[in-house]
């Protein structure tokens, strides 16, 4: 094996490490060198001295939701007295709101509803985009396609097909957590598995539909299986047809365990602490160079440590997330506005520039 130093510097100059290396320079590598060989890589894909924001805003269409996750205090039973399917008119007085703001992208996904089926999102994803033709959809994720297909006893491409004709324009990584099996089956056994959300994603990719991708971590996974996650993404990258905008970014996040299964039956706390979360970042940036951008997520670490991220691989700053239920539902109390997300990248020596989902700049 080689030293941290050589494996540094082979990233850098573009070669891609094996999992054995990866893994070393992750447990081995100090704090400086990692962040500053990610910082270094960033630099040379993104020279000049932006971080990218979006203003759009999270809608869930549903709290009530099959799939009962470990980790999510936010799904409900039908029967519930708090679960609800949101109206046409909530809809209406949220993006009226966000559209006031200047922001045009809805983030807009579940629960996977047990009774709502693919006709349900399509005639959704018209009458919003025939109310607003400027509104972008960034809609679902795999394991709604999968639940989806699932329902209409289809394949995940009839799907895709369909919600695009509709209006689906690009399609978040959500429900990635940890793309392994043995840990998906502990944290979210009945959500899709690892090959099944792979095959939606690799689907998108040959249909041109942007997506990105996501990791949930620090929970009940390994640091070896963190590392098999980033692979599972660089791999399926690999493959995406040339001209395909694939994978546009990557997020990682750590879990957020205030009162969910996970930590109040079976004691497992998130054990990701600042410094881990940052080293995952810059390792992540090494990993990935087949992805343009890496998103440090503010909203679970907070504004300082999503900082310090800028000058460890990423160069987006993510969204200001005028509504959030999930992650907020189980601790993260993190808030920014525009002004403040903007402030935040200056202090961290960056010069803010607002984008969609596409990562073209707006200003």
């Amino acid at each position: 094996m080689s030293n941290t130093s050589d494996l540094s510097e082979k990233s850098y100059r573009g070669e891609l490490l094996s999992r054995d290396e990866a893994m070393f320079l992750y447990l081995h590598a100090g704090d400086g060198e990692l962040m500053e060989t990610a910082h270094q890589i960033r630099l040379k894909l993104h020279p000049e001295p932006f971080v990218t924001w979006i203003l759009d805003r999270n809608v869930n269409i549903t709290n009530i939701c099959v799939s009962f996750c470990k980790f999510c205090n936010f799904c409900r039973r039908s029967q519930d007295e708090d679960s609800y399917v949101t109206t046409m008119d909530q809809y209406r007085e949220k993006i009226g709101y966000l559209f006031s703001l200047g922001g045009r992208q809805l983030l807009l996904q579940g629960g996977m509803h047990p009774d709502l089926g693919l006709d349900y999102y399509t005639s959704l994803f018209r009458n919003l985009k025939n109310e607003y033709p400027e509104l972008r959809l960034h809609a679902l994720g795999p394991p709604e396609i999968v639940h989806l297909a699932r329902l209409e006893k289809t394949d995940f491409a009839t799907v895709l097909t369909e919600l695009r004709k509709a209006g689906l324009d690009s399609l978040p990584g959500a429900g990635a957590e940890i793309l392994v099996d043995r840990v998906r089956r502990i944290v979210s056994k009945r959500k899709c598995g690892t090959e099944d959300w792979l095959e939606v994603m690799r689907i998108a990719h040959r249909m041109n539909l942007p997506t990105s991708a996501t990791m949930m971590f620090g929970h009940v996974e390994t640091m070896e299986e963190r590392v098999e996650h980033l692979f599972r993404i660089r791999d399926l990258q690999a493959e995406k047809p040339s001209l395909s905008m694939g994978f546009l970014n990557f997020v990682p996040w750590p879990f957020m365990d205030e009162g969910t299964v996970l930590r109040d039956e079976m004691n497992i706390r998130n054990s990701v602490d600042i410094r881990q979360y940052i080293r995952l970042l810059a390792l992540s940036r090494i990993v990935l160079p087949n992805i343009s951008h890496i998103q440090a997520s503010w909203l679970t670490v907070g504004k300082s440590a999503g900082q310090v991220c800028l000058h460890a691989g990423a160069d987006d700053f993510g969204s200001v997330m005028i509504e959030e239920n999930v992650v907020s539902s189980a601790g993260a109390q993190n808030k920014m506005d525009s002004a403040g997300i903007q402030e935040a990248i200056r202090e961290a020596g960056f010069i803010p520039r607002l984008r969609n989902q596409l990562f073209f700049g707006l200003t």
